[in-house]
Formats: structure tokens, sequence, C-alpha cells
């Protein structure tokens, strides 16, 4: 992220100078939820207009997802498509990438994109290898889903990125952690096992002038391919909002986090958490749908 800021710099002075520059955003196959990816892009946006630069800028984003954002379900990719619509950013789906070049990607139905500055998700690997603990053919331990025990070692839990749920995401970590606390206290006799993992993500998109706010109940599919999907029985709790007050919401998060961790504590539980789970959902109720 360093670098990229640095990159970031010297597209802007060069955009400054007169140069017209052409920005992709590729996300390759094996890639299971490349949100980090869309908040990027629409920041991209946004700081671009605050510099002056916009009308010098081409900004394509490119995926290999039949949707934008499709572990997140439909709402998600309207949003995208609306956003990417207001703000003159070309956004291009089932694109599947063969070939990157130093200046160019090339794609498997043919197509060419140039570029002068290209930001990527990799695909999705285990960075640590635990020979002897069953994993996934990329790397990731497999997982009893509810107490994110490793299968064949009810002793060992790999609850976050380690783990195979396919949506690597901050909140979804959160949630793990917490159920994994509760089976190892169960497992003493202090407690019983109340709040296994339920996958219910939630998250804000950043987009620096405003935010997107989403709650999202998935299941897994057993599909290689789409291993995540919203549940088709969400109904109302499948949310999804924009307005420029979940970026205080965020805000919030950033600073109410810290202070759980800092203490010790899970962070869904406590006075704090009951007043922020009740702004949040006040605030869901009002400004998504």
């Amino acid at each position: 992220m360093a670098e990229l800021g640095i990159r970031l710099n010297q597209l802007k002075h060069r955009a400054r100078r007169g140069s017209s520059e052409k920005v992709l955003f590729l996300v390759p196959p094996n890639n299971k939820c490349s949100g980090p990816l869309y908040e990027i892009v629409f920041m991209l946006e946004t700081w671009a207009r605050r510099e002056g630069i916009r009308d010098r800028l081409d900004i394509t984003y490119s995926t290999y997802e039949g949707t934008f954002i499709r572990a997140f379900g439909p709402r998600l990719h309207e949003v995208v498509t609306e956003q990417f619509g207001e703000r003159g950013i070309h956004g291009h789906t089932n694109e599947v990438v063969t070939d990157v070049l130093g200046d160019a990607v090339r794609y498997s139905n043919g197509t060419v994109r140039d570029f002068d500055l290209l930001i990527s998700f990799p695909p999705y690997i285990a960075a640590v290898p635990y020979p002897g603990l069953s994993a996934d053919d990329r790397g990731f331990l497999k997982t009893q889903l509810e107490s994110r025990q490793v299968i064949g070692c009810e002793d060992i839990y790999a609850p976050g990125d380690g783990g195979d749920f396919p949506v690597k995401q901050a909140f979804l970590a959160f949630l793990q952690a917490d159920a994994v606390a509760e089976h190892i206290s169960m497992k003493f006799g202090d407690s019983k096992f109340r709040h296994p993992f339920d996958p219910v993500s939630m998250c804000m998109m950043e987009m620096f002038d405003t935010a997107t706010f989403a709650q999202v109940p998935l299941r897994l599919t057993g599909e290689p391919d789409r291993p995540v999907e919203v549940r088709p029985d969400a109904g109302e709790d499948y949310k999804v909002g924009v307005s420029p007050l979940w970026r205080l919401g965020k805000k919030l998060l950033g600073m109410y986090l810290p202070m759980r961790f800092n203490a010790g504590e899970p962070f869904h539980a406590g006075a704090g958490w009951q007043l922020m789970d009740v702004g949040l959902k006040g605030m869901s109720g009002i400004l998504a749908d």
C-alpha cells in the first residue's frame, strides 16, 4: 500500500503536467471476495476529483466475477454498477485474465487492456503451510464451520484467514475468534456453546465522499467456483445502503475495536457493543434497504 501511494503521487504529477493516464483495476480468478479493491477504486476517483486531475484519468475495473462483489449478492452489484456509472468508471465483468504484460492485460476472450498503472489483488493462497494438518487445494486449513476446529485435530482451531472459510474479512474473523473462545471455554465446563460462528458479514465500503454499508448473511455452497452466496431466506437481514453518514459509523468502529482488544474483551459483547449495535441497527433501518 505504501508503494501504491508513491505510484499514485507520481501519476498525479504526470497528470498535472498534462499527461492522460490509464488506471486498470484487475480481479483474477481464485480471489473469493475483493471488496477492498472496490474501496480503492472509489477512493481513487474521489481523490482524483479533489486533486483536480479526474479529467486526465481513464479508470477501468475488470473482474472475472459474473457480477461485481459477487460473494455479497445482487444488492452490492447494483450499488457498484450505479456508482461506476455516476463516477465515469468503466466496469467489466466475466473477464478472465490470462497474461499480464509490461503495460497491458490480456484476457481469455481476446480483449487486451492497456494501462499506465495496474492495481490488482492476487489469487487467494495460504501464506503459511501447516504440514500434517488437513488443508484445501490452496493451503487453507479445513475446519468445522461452527467451531472453527481443524478437521481431524479437534484441539486445534483456525479462526480468520488461515481457515477455509472463503471470505477473508476482519468482521468475520472477529466472529470466528469469539466462537473459538467460547468453544474452548465450554470444553473446560465454564459455559455452553451458545454462539457458534454464524457468517453474517457486516462491512462499510469507504469512498472518501460517501460510504456503503452492507449486512450480508452468507452460506457455503460447496461449489469451488462460487463457494459462498447470500442466504436465500435472508430477507430483511440482507441490507445495503449508501450514505455519507456510514463514514461516521466506520470511524466509530475504528475507535471502539482497539479499546476492546486492549482490554482483552470480545468485540461483540458488553455495554459498549450493545450501544454500538443499537446505533448500527438504527442507522441500517433508516439508511439501508
